[in-house]
């Protein structure tokens, strides 16, 4: 980890940007369309084609360069690339940030789906955001603001094409509400659903959720057979899609963050270390994106003590960062009050191939994912936009 003078405290790249929230980025995507679709209220910022209907497919883990580097698998998509553009993953990029800026269109410090694993502050404790949430936790109360697709639903037809198990998941109610939701197990039932719907309605904003390739991507890897089988079954499907959608449709693919590979001697279970942990009461986000809260009893020493040991540990391969470092930089966009005590006290980011490990939380499942994100890297913040169909 070190150097014959002693360890690296810090990464050979610098810290990167903050993601491009309100212009660039995921959040941008649904107020945009809204905005070419005329819906009041909403400034196209993208500068999408105006158009009468609109779908936009989430492809769950096709970052851009994982895209460029298997595109000769994707002849359809590749097709789309030269005219494409990149946007950034919301920060961690996990899922349930990145899907939830999507929804609201907003950044995680005011939605407060600020990682994977997230601490509630009132209780404490560490609620998994893709999970099952406690019965006391209301989506509605832990993310207050109005969805783009409720808003949308108010001037024109919405729906949500997605896995059934997803209809009525705290997530989903927290974040990506509005409209109708239309239960489509398979790749092929989603395109079908999704065409029925544009069909049927003049007028229509349609988001279709994929999540195959994140399977895949976890369990085998992103340079794994399977994970190009995947990218084939969505290319095909795709095409499929943007020949079946009726004229005037404005048909967009992005995802919502890249996957890197960690092999198994880079997977860390930090626990093991108990100097890491002292003065720490919970560990919270996700492996490339740990989120370090101290007891409420921790002095300043003891922070102190606690970050530079991680940066001792860790500080080739991960920035080390506080809390006020990251909302200084943008990492979360604006933070509302109500959120800010949700963020760990320390970050730990990794930049190199690792994975962090609290192993008295993470089973042994977790620990075999091969495919990770979560940090900063541009090959997790990066994400494709794609124009698969035009509206003329």
């Amino acid at each position: 980890m070190g150097t014959a003078t002693g360890p690296r405290l810090e990464p050979a790249e610098p810290l990167p940007a903050a993601p491009r929230y309100g212009t660039a980025d995921l959040s941008s995507l649904l107020p945009s369309a809204a905005g070419a679709l005329g819906v009041p209220g909403y400034t196209n910022v993208l500068g999408l084609p105006k158009a009468r209907r609109v779908c936009v497919v989430m492809a769950d883990g096709l970052g851009r360069s994982l895209l460029k580097a298997r595109s000769g698998h994707a002849p359809f998509l590749r097709s789309a690339m030269a005219a494409s553009r990149t946007l950034d993953a919301s920060f961690p990029t996990t899922t349930s940030a990145s899907l939830s800026s999507l929804g609201t269109g907003l950044p995680p410090g005011r939605h407060g789906i600020v990682g994977y694993d997230v601490v509630d502050p009132a209780v404490p404790r560490v609620v998994n955001m893709l999970g099952a949430w406690p019965e006391d936790l209301d989506p509605a109360q832990w993310q207050p603001y109005r969805t783009v697709l409720a808003d949308v639903a108010e001037h024109l037809y919405v729906a949500t094409a997605s896995l059934p198990r997803f209809r009525d998941s705290s997530l989903t109610r927290a974040s990506l509400s509005g409209g109708d939701f239309l239960p489509a197990g398979t790749p092929q039932a989603r395109v079908r659903a999704a065409v029925e719907a544009l069909v049927a309605h003049d007028r229509a904003l349609v988001y279709c959720y994929w999540n195959e390739l994140d399977k895949a991507g976890h369990r085998y890897g992103s340079d794994s057979p399977q994970w190009v089988s995947e990218l084939e079954e969505l290319d095909a499907n795709m095409r499929t899609l943007a020949r079946r959608v009726p004229p005037g449709t404005l048909l967009l693919l992005v995802a919502d963050h890249g996957m890197v590979d960690v092999r198994r001697e880079a997977r860390i279970d930090y626990s093991q270390y108990p100097e890491l942990l002292e003065g720490i009461a919970l560990t919270a986000g996700e492996p490339r994106a740990v989120q370090l809260h101290f007891a409420a009893d921790a002095t300043a020493e003891v922070r102190a003590a606690v970050v530079l040991r991680w940066k001792e540990a860790f500080g080739a391969k991960a920035w080390v960062i506080t809390r006020d470092e990251a909302i200084d930089r943008g990492y979360f966009g604006a933070v509302d009050e109500r959120v800010r005590s949700r963020i760990g006290d320390v970050l730990v980011l990794a930049s190199g191939e690792l994975a962090l490990y609290d192993g008295r939380r993470a089973s042994a499942q977790a620990m075999e994912m091969v495919g990770q994100h979560g940090s900063m890297t541009r090959a997790e913040r990066e994400v494709p936009l794609l124009v698969l169909a035009g509206p003329q």
